[in-house]
């Protein structure tokens, strides 16, 4: 540090660059890489698990019964956050989270790979407790070592994206192949071997991050008025033993209908605690409504109590928070409707010519982007091997171990004469565009042109629409009740262009505006409830999954992605209207 320079600077971070970004930023890329290759590895797997044979080794459910679990699990990932957030925050520290999260994580991969009953739902147990701890903690130390540079948050967090989805795309890949090709089990095994990767290259190189992060040091009361004078915030706004009770009466109605929701449905109604009617409404319904209308009340009343901007910008996230539920709910048909189109009503079967063009294309697909990312890799190793030796060596390694995976699958794909492409294998295609198309954003984003906020989501809205429009187009010709078809790849790979277009226009600039809008000392939390907007969106794309084949058999399962369409070009129109006011309500920040 320059002589000179405040001791609460965080200038110092940017001494050290890795493509015009302080070498920490990649630390925490890498890390969160891993944790995503074994978060997706296992989501790849999770659906066709539980609906396949017991001949290939799954349960044998119903779609209906599968995206039931599969929804839950995910909305509690995402809700669990609000937890990790609040214990980071006031008790252990966003660096002690991290690996309080992936070390859990690694155990529920572990788990899974038992594949019993009990192993399965105790392994999603602890990947649910340990994505709480885990998640929001990553992108809390990004937002503290850029609280000095706003300019270029927008450009890290999308950076930071792009290892989110390189650990998906590999993940997907690697695991998802081996689950379908050679067991279950080693697909969820290989998962957990590079979270506890990620664990470790984090634990040894963590000392990068300088304070940020540490266990916080409770303050008295004085201490704390005085740090709020010297950011220029408003009175503090501690919970009352009220607001409390009611945050306890939410959280047990929550917790309540999305376990239960779906034990009535896996159980066939066996498991039913929501077996009554409230107002001409079923017991699961008026439980959730009741849960959600505690959380809208409690949140309108807080934010009367905020000065004006604060309560403005807080306003403005909300918003944010609202459409990030339709966009999540629509989007994550990937894992479920998407998948299972993919499985049952996709031509997958290659022979010939075309079987040889889809092996050059994929071994290229899985070799450039390994190449970039090792790339990347090289570059911090010349930023930090001599101070972090042992972390850079042990990311090493799991990259070289990544190389011989790779390379071991495309050897197999290029030895079977009739090509049969891994249900899985679309899925990939996501991260593999964000690994394309993500400094291009960024450098969007930092450029003259970056557009307001919310014309970013009305564009990331109406991209969904265009990629939901293309698969409902390309299944036009399927009958209404038919469990087969031979649809062309070309109508999915058409979606997961368009699809991840507007995923770079929504998700990572949506973590960089609650960065900027909410006051330091709440970041935490409202990355918290920032996620539990996302987890009502995994839900309910798993509601609509539920449906899909009710839908199917009625009208056509191109009817079905009709639906998504049009309410994907319903939010973005809202987004347009709303523009002035929320640019006002964000009272300059871009």
């Amino acid at each position: 540090m320059s002589q000179g320079t405040p001791t609460n600077s965080t200038d110092h971070f940017f001494e050290n660059k890795v493509i015009g970004h302080p070498a920490g930023l990649f630390v925490l890329f890498f890390t969160e890489m891993w944790e995503r290759f074994s978060f997706y590895g296992m989501r790849a797997l999770l659906v066709m698990f539980l609906t396949s044979t017991l001949l290939d080794g799954g349960w044998e459910w119903t779609r209906e019964q599968a995206m039931a679990l599969f929804g839950s699990y995910v909305g509690l990932v995402y809700l669990s956050t609000m937890m990790g957030g609040y214990f980071a925050d006031k008790k252990i520290g966003y660096r002690w989270a991290v690996v309080i999260g992936a070390l859990l994580m690694t155990l529920g991969h572990g788990l899974m790979a038992v594949e019993t009953q009990v192993s399965i739902y105790l392994g999603l147990g602890a990947l649910v407790f340990g994505n709480g701890f885990f998640k929001p903690n990553m992108v809390s130390i990004i937002s503290e070592m850029y609280k000095e540079h706003p300019q270029k948050k927008d450009g890290a967090y999308t950076i930071f994206y792009m290892g989110v989805n390189a650990g998906a795309f590999f993940g997907i890949l690697l695991c998802g192949y081996l689950g379908e090709k050679v067991g279950w089990s080693w697909g969820f095994g290989l998962a957990g071997i590079f979270m506890f990767f990620g664990l470790l290259q984090f634990w040894l190189a963590q000392n990068i991050f300088g304070n940020i992060g540490l266990k916080p040091v409770k303050k008295d009361a004085a201490a704390l008025e005085l740090d709020r004078q010297a950011m220029g915030e408003e009175k503090l706004n501690p919970f009352t033993p009220v607001q409390l009770v009611l945050i306890a009466v939410m959280i047990f109605l929550g917790l309540m209908w999305i376990i239960f929701e779906p034990a009535k449905i896996i159980s066939s109604g066996a498991i039913n605690v929501f077996d009554f009617n409230v107002l001409g409404l079923s017991g699961n319904n008026f439980t959730i409504l009741l849960a959600l209308t505690l959380f809208v009340g409690l949140l309108v009343y807080r934010l009367t109590k905020y000065s004006a901007v604060t309560r403005d910008r807080m306003i403005a996230v909300t918003f944010f928070a609202f459409l990030v539920i339709f966009f999540w709910a629509i989007f994550e048909q990937s894992p479920g409707t998407l998948t299972i189109f993919a499985r049952d009503y996709t031509n997958r079967v290659l022979e010939g010519g075309a079987g040889t063009t889809f092996k050059i294309v994929n071994a290229l697909m899985t070799v450039v982007p390994l190449g970039i990312i090792t790339w990347v890799l090289f570059k911090l190793f010349q930023q930090t091997f001599k101070k972090y030796a042992v972390a850079n060596i042990i990311l090493g390694t799991s990259f070289v171990i990544i190389w011989g995976i790779a390379f071991w699958m495309l050897k197999s794909q290029m030895a079977e004469e009739t090509l049969e492409v891994p249900a899985s294998w679309f899925s990939t295609l996501n991260s593999l565009f964000i690994i394309s198309l993500a400094p291009l954003f960024s450098k969007w984003w930092e450029s003259k042109y970056n557009p307001p906020a919310n014309v970013k989501y009305a564009v990331g809205m109406t991209l969904l629409a265009l990629g939901m429009a293309c698969v409902a187009f390309g299944a036009s010709s399927i009958e209404p009740g038919a469990k087969t078809a031979s649809v062309s790849m070309v109508w999915l790979i058409l979606v997961y262009l368009f699809h991840t277009m507007g995923e770079l226009c929504i998700s990572p600039v949506g973590l960089s505006y609650v960065s900027k809008l909410v006051p330091a000392r709440m970041i935490g939390v409202m990355f918290g409830i920032w996620y539990l907007a996302v987890a009502i969106g995994m839900k309910g794309a798993a509601k609509f999954g539920e449906n899909v084949d009710k839908i199917a058999d009625e009208k056509g399962i191109s009817y079905f992605f009709w639906v998504l369409t049009g309410i994907s070009l319903a939010v973005a129109v809202v987004a347009i209207v709303f523009t002035p006011i929320i640019r006002k309500k964000m009272h300059g920040v871009r």
